[in-house]
């Protein structure tokens, strides 16, 4: 096959994964490994830089030769990874420690201490970024940093998210986008840092360390040539600067007009909505990010999504677990029982971190209600099942979604019978795109735009895309097939965590 063709760069804090595109964003290749996690204190989450470099050139160059194209006829290379973090590094670029990724909560001691002090003060940052924030993010890090480690931000010259270092490492140009910067916390609305949030994590002293914000869909650099020769591609690629993986993948779903509505049924669960504007309702619940192209993608997420079913079948069917067709023998679970599981419901809260929407409560835990003696484990598989979907349909009515459509991505996306619920819960017509890496994709297009093959990243792309659709079997409203269940589910939610649910 011929060019331009494109690479994606997606690096996950479970899997990096890299992907081969045309422009009309058919995968060609796809490659993966998993990521190392060093967890050396409770709470902690760490990535070995080098570790991490090792596992995207890995991945890229098992791309370039399994896809068996000539390389010359790859374009560019785009990269997307995990948000926030901390990644320090000395003038040199070397980093100074591991890398922090965002799901570490060593900050959240400091943060309790700074929300005693200034009792707005999580207010302040949700109506600066649109994010409820996490203690993984950059500017908590850095005040935990700060206080201690003072020799090692001290000594720092730069402190990038993960993505940003990895175009360091593949570029020697430091540099980040507007995707990362708004979200240290920083400003939604100027889609920029912000000198307010800077000081009120009392980081002044520290703001040279931040680099250079620039465009998404902008030029890089260019693949040094020995990282090119370890890939397998041209010296001089040219490397878009690239986005953080929510907006890789928004971007990568093709569906990037205002007003779409777009989820990721993965490890957790994300619903959101793309906008042209900055949107902050409802206050203080969920999660805004700062897209390419001047959009914004306003998020709700339940942190645990397919992961409820990889619990299901470790604890309640170990013996499928291993099996190859565990899929099939879910299927045959889904099709034998009746929708409601005879009336057992499944809160789908499996996090030790508890809910981030549509309210949030940290002590909020997975939990079946109305289990009796006539429920078998393929009623407890459905109620898991729909448990998700009753709370994705949550998580839209928190957003006042009143489209019609809803683009699904993810790994739960795969499973024919949980996008007809979803279709039959939320009342929308269900499209999942042909694909399966889309944030690589995201990252990939944005590799074509910054080359100018794709001169319009805001047109509507998944056209280009087959789409398996799902539709609803009553348009607008719940299934009368599930409006008791969902009614149940409901209330054991409201039992778990009281009015502030239904505020």
């Amino acid at each position: 096959m011929t060019g331009p063709l494109f690479l994606g760069l997606d690096a996950g804090t479970s899997q990096t994964k890299a992907a081969l595109f045309d422009l009309e964003g058919r995968e060609l290749a796809v490659a993966e490994v998993p990521t190392m996690i060093s967890r050396p204190r409770p709470g902690w989450s760490e990535i070995d830089p080098q570790i991490a470099c090792e596992a995207a050139i890995e991945v890229l160059r098992r791309v370039v030769r399994d896809s068996g194209v000539d390389a010359r006829s790859i374009a560019g290379l785009g990269i997307s990874a995990a948000m926030v973090g901390a990644w320090v590094l000395d003038a040199s670029g070397r980093p100074m420690r591991a890398g922090i990724s965002w799901e570490d909560s060593r900050a959240q001691t400091l943060i309790d201490k700074y929300t005693s002090g200034v009792p707005d003060f999580m207010s302040r940052i949700f109506f600066s970024s649109g994010s409820v924030m996490q203690q993984g993010c950059t500017l908590p890090i850095m005040a935990w940093l700060a206080e201690n480690e003072p020799d090692v931000l001290a000594a720092a010259s730069h402190v990038v998210s993960l993505k940003d270092y990895l175009r360091f490492h593949f570029t020697g140009i430091i540099g980040t986008d507007r995707s990362e910067a708004a979200v240290l916390p920083g400003s939604a609305a100027a889609r920029d840092r912000s000198d307010a949030m800077i000081s009120l994590f009392r980081l002044g002293a520290y703001r040279h360390l931040f680099p250079e914000v620039l465009e998404s869909e902008s030029l890089g650099g260019a693949l040094t040539s020995p990282i090119a020769s370890e890939i397998g591609v041209a010296a001089g690629l040219p490397v878009a600067v690239g986005a953080g993986d929510v907006a890789a993948t928004v971007l990568g779903t093709g569906s990037f007009e205002p007003g779409t509505a777009i989820a990721v049924l993965g490890t957790a669960c994300m619903v959101g909505v793309v906008y042209d504007r900055p949107v902050f309702e409802p206050p203080n619940v969920g999660l805004l990010f700062t897209l390419p192209a001047h959009r914004w993608y306003r998020a709700m997420i339940n942190v645990a999504g397919t992961v409820n079913l990889d619990w299901a079948f470790s604890a309640l069917a170990p013996d499928l677990l291993s099996l190859p067709d565990r899929f099939a023998a879910l299927d045959s679970m889904l099709d034998a029982t009746p929708s409601g599981a005879k009336g057992l419901t499944y809160l789908p809260y499996l996090s030790e971190s508890g809910i981030i929407a549509p309210v949030v409560d940290p002590a909020a835990r997975a939990q079946f209600s109305g289990l009796s003696p006539i429920h078998d484990r393929a009623c407890m598989f459905r109620a898991v099942i729909e448990g998700v979907a009753f709370a994705m349909a949550d998580l839209l009515d928190a957003l006042c979604f009143e489209g019609r459509k809803l683009t699904l991505v993810g790994g739960g996306a795969r499973n024919d019978r949980w996008a007809q619920m979803i279709a039959d819960v939320t009342g929308l017509t269900v499209r999942i795109p042909e694909g399966t890496q889309f944030g690589a994709r995201g990252a990939a297009w944005l590799a074509a735009a910054a080359t100018g093959h794709l001169p319009n990243l805001t047109k509507p792309m998944d056209h280009h895309t087959r789409i398996r659709a799902y539709q609803p079997s009553k348009p607008g409203e719940c299934s009368i097939d599930f409006v008791e269940a969902r009614a149940s589910f409901q209330n054991a939610k409201l039992r778990l965590i009281g009015a502030q649910s239904s505020s």
